[in-house]
């Protein structure tokens, strides 16, 4: 705890002479190499680096590992941070009902909707579970949002919709369905319908002898409340996210996420930002968040989906029916929860502020195991496919991020943040911004270990069909085919080597 103390105290101590410079400061030459030479990708995979069981800077948490290892605030955070981040929490796990209800503070779910609560999908501030996963049929799922939108009805749009995405193209929601299938409706509202899920086996030969199993979804929606969607409506399943240092992702200079796409990499490997509009200014923005990095910030991702999981209003999203459309005319005239002591909003601005600042200081636990021979065996080898092509290890927050805790912070989340193509096996065909229907935003594998301790059912990949990690490896494809293929190339040793080191994460 004294090394990381003392890094970042050095970290703190450049915004001296950067102080009067601009967005990254104007540093000495010889404290510049010091940052590149921290964040530079290793080759000594003899011991451990530096602080790599930090991974989440000063503010990881050394815990008793169980069940609510991610739910722990940032071990930096000040009291009053800590004091706002209990009545987050609070407000994370709150079961909302709808109106009119005796329980005013907590009225306005809906009328349509996916889940109550944020905890809901985001178990234990965890990823989401498919209930049955590998049947036929099986329960409704919480977690699972589907996503649904169709090209705009100009060729030139859909033409950039499919392909190289240059300039963001003009999707549109289902116009009976809107912006994704909910499930549920309060009271009085037939529900969208229900998603059901089946999967092909699709066996996969590895060296060794070994054969693995993959299971390829198919969907279908049941009981269509409101008729037929459009016949060009493209689905497009999305499992809820780990809510792990996201204030620190949020905290990366976006000159840092821009030069990952602009430095040379191996294997035909790209890389690109996804450049979005902002609803709270409306000017287009980098994208870092969510599957697609659809979204630009904290606030937006959880503003959004208190919309359109929850159908509650809040200042970002003023709209009080959520994701109604009018082709549900009695969506639109129910009662909503905004009352008048309170704004006109369902979810005020300042309640969003508390949710936001707790999505932000979820702590990262730290890393087990670090010095473990198979570890850093397995380490080796994720460098050597070319892994970290993508997965970029490390990072130095920006000096002059919102809130104290996040700043010249050394992390160690394995993103580059940006979108990549990622094949025909996990395409979903639909555009989001400037990412097309076959990129996705490579995800943190921080937390990856432990993600089966806080959820058990928990599963990867944006639509959860890979039961285990090599599984989830073994659907990489596109820019990521070659370093799949070194995976399905090594031996069953050095596949449980690499397999051991990302559960060290």
């Amino acid at each position: 705890m004294r090394g990381i103390r003392r890094i970042a105290g050095w970290l703190l101590a450049l915004t001296t002479a950067a102080a009067m410079a601009g967005p990254r400061g104007d540093l000495g030459e010889a404290d510049r190499q010091r940052v590149q030479a921290v964040t530079r990708a290793t080759t000594d995979f003899s011991r451990a680096e530096p602080y790599e069981a930090m991974q989440g800077g000063a503010g990881t948490v050394d815990k008793l590992v169980n069940a609510d290892i991610f739910s722990h605030p940032a071990a930096n955070l000040g009291f009053e941070g800590r004091q706002e981040f209990l009545v987050g929490n609070g407000l994370f796990r709150k079961d909302w009902v709808s109106s009119p209800s005796s329980t005013q503070a907590s009225d306005g779910l809906g009328p349509l909707f996916n889940a109550r609560s944020c905890q809901a999908c985001h178990v234990k501030d965890g990823r989401g579970s498919l209930p049955g996963l590998g049947t036929a049929a099986q329960s409704d799922s919480v977690a699972l949002l589907m996503r649904l939108s169709r090209p705009a009805p100009s060729e030139d749009a859909a033409r950039a919709a499919i392909g190289d995405g240059a300039a963001a193209a003009k999707w549109l929601p289902d116009p009976v369905y809107g912006e994704q299938l909910q499930p549920f409706a309060v009271t009085g509202m037939r529900a969208e319908g229900q998603v059901r899920i089946s999967y092909t086996e699709v066996p996969v030969e590895l060296n060794g002898g070994v054969t693995v199993v993959l299971l390829q979804p198919g969907y279908r929606v049941e009981n269509l409340g409101f008729g037929p969607m459009h016949p060009d409506t493209v689905m497009s399943p999305r499992l809820a996210p780990p809510m792990l240092g996201l204030g620190l992702l949020e905290a990366i200079h976006e000159d840092d996420i821009l030069a990952n796409a602009a430095r040379a990499k191996p294997d035909g490997i790209g890389g690109r930002p996804n450049w979005i509009e902002s609803p709270a200014t409306g000017e287009t923005v980098l994208g870092r968040f969510n599957w697609k990095a659809g979204k630009p910030d904290v606030m937006h991702q959880s503003a959004a989906a208190f919309s359109g999981d929850m159908g509650l209003s809040s200042p970002l999203f003023p709209g009080h029916y959520g994701d109604c459309t009018d082709r549900q005319p009695d969506c639109l005239t129910l009662p909503h929860g905004a009352q008048p002591h309170l704004g006109e909003h369902e979810v005020p601005g300042r309640l969003m502020e508390f949710v936001a600042i707790y999505s932000r200081n979820l702590a990262l636990p730290k890393r087990r195991d670090v010095d473990d021979a198979r570890v850093l065996a397995g380490k080796k080898l994720f460098y050597e496919s070319q892994c970290v092509a993508c997965h970029v290890p490390k990072y130095v927050t920006r000096r002059d991020a919102e809130r104290p805790e996040h700043r010249f912070q050394l992390i160690w989340p394995y993103t580059d943040l940006l979108l990549h193509d990622m094949g025909p096996g996990l395409a979903d065909g639909q555009a989001e911004g400037r990412a097309n229907g076959n990129e996705w935003r490579t995800p943190p594998l921080w937390g990856t270990g432990l993600t089966r301790t806080v959820n058990p059912a928990a599963t990867w990949l944006h639509d959860g069909r890979a039961r285990t990690l090599l599984e989830a490896i073994l659907w990489h494809g596109g820019e990521a085919q070659a370093a799949r293929d070194r995976v399905v190339e090594m031996t069953p040793e050095e596949r449980a080597d690499l397999i051991r080191f990302l559960e060290s994460l």
